[in-house]
């Protein structure tokens, strides 16, 4: 077994560090059942957390049908987890009580993470914890709503808003009083967004300022390969790795971490015939949870990530992006079954990236950081943290 073998979260125990970061559009159930399948059919286990899209807490309250379909979990989930978006405390516990009551997950993570104009202009998001109040009332009413269960509550942050303004010092602290069982800190600030590289140094700061609590960091930016999460682990010294953008196109990268923290021989990367079939398995998945139509839709997307690197040329991806079936996209992918064409440069960086910019945020938001009132309008759809 190696160094990094296992990590608890409450009562949870996993035989791997890894969680699987919650991305609005890809993290849906077919995606993470595809992940473990894949993990254990190479490693002989589906050992991390595999979390499920974003959840808004006050669409979940008032049972928005969308909302509901997202909340589906597969019988081979297990544990399952959920991540909230919340900013309010009374939505956050309406919908904690419903998730324990209801038996819908066994654990829950809250973001506060998610850096999109659209969600910070209002005061969601990453905004939140700069209001310390407010941000500490909204984990007192997750963890209170779970109280007599086994259900723990972790919650995800960024370094701060911008460089003059670092919160997750003070985050993290408070997440620990108020009971969250774990922290995960996407290592940079609103301002990045997903430019530049992520400030692993902070992640080591939070784990010292940490120190004493019982509560577990977890490290969350730039790992695109399996060695990317030895290293943090090393460098930080955190208890475990949150995976987002590495992970598009690449759902075997979750057996590739969890064997390499386990001191255990690493999956090779896979070679385009066999990418080929775990493109139609993810698209089969898609169709049976949300029809074939939708499903074709869909996998148009993944595609692009899954041949990153792969000599297939530019009409062959031109038609796997117009296929409406899944005889059409059989077809397409029994032309390449047979390749044992590897990918190049298949751990770069990948997904959004983009530039820093200036956080948008409501008028005088930045005026008092102990001021708890919720903000309005905060409560829409977000696109992660």
């Amino acid at each position: 077994m190696g160094k990094w073998a296992a990590m608890r979260i409450g009562e949870i125990e996993t035989n791997s560090p890894v969680i699987l970061a919650p991305m609005a559009g890809v993290t849906n159930m077919p995606f993470r059942v595809l992940c473990r399948e894949i993990e254990q059919e190479l490693t002989g286990t589906a050992s991390g957390l595999y979390v499920c899209e974003m959840i808004t807490a006050r669409a979940m309250v008032e049972r928005n049908e969308k909302t509901m379909h997202m909340t589906t979990f597969a019988d081979v989930e297990r544990p399952r987890s959920m991540q909230l978006y919340t900013v309010d405390p009374k939505y956050t516990y309406e919908a904690v009580r419903m998730i324990v009551d209801e038996d819908i997950a066994d654990h829950i993570d809250m973001n506060f993470g998610c850096p999109v104009p659209k969600v910070t202009r209002r005061g969601g998001g990453s905004a939140i914890p700069y209001k310390r109040r407010l941000y500490g009332n909204i984990v007192r009413a997750a963890v209170s709503a779970t109280e007599g269960t086994d259900i723990p509550v972790t919650v995800k942050f960024r370094i701060g808003i911008d460089d003059d303004h670092h919160t997750h010092l003070d985050a993290g602290r408070i997440a620990a009083e108020e009971g969250a069982a774990a922290v995960a800190l996407h290592a940079r600030t609103a301002a990045q967004r997903y430019s530049g590289n992520a400030q692993w140094d902070e992640i080591a700061r939070l784990v010292e300022h940490m120190d004493g609590t019982d509560v577990p960091v977890i490290g969350n930016g730039d790992i695109f390969a399996a060695e990317d999460a030895a290293r943090m682990m090393s460098q930080t010294g955190c208890h475990g790795v949150e995976v987002g953008r590495g992970c598009l196109g690449r759902p075997w990268l979750f057996a590739q971490l969890g064997a390499q923290l386990r001191g255990e021989d690493v999956p090779p990367e896979p070679t385009l015939g066999q990418v080929a079939r775990i493109i139609y398995r993810h698209a089969e998945l898609l169709a049976q949870h949300d029809g074939e139509d939708h499903a074709c839709r869909d996998i148009r997307k993944h595609t692009g990530w899954y041949l990153r690197g792969f000599p297939v040329g530019g009409e062959f991806r031109k038609q796997l992006a117009q296929v409406t079936s899944l005889a059409q996209l059989q077809a397409l992918l029994d032309t390449i079954a047979d390749s044992t064409e590897l990918a190049d440069n298949a751990d770069d960086a990948r997904g959004r990236q983009g530039s820093p910019s200036k956080v948008a945020l409501p008028e005088g938001w930045l005026d008092d950081p102990e001021d708890e009132t919720v903000p309005e309008g905060a409560e829409i759809e977000n696109n992660g943290g």
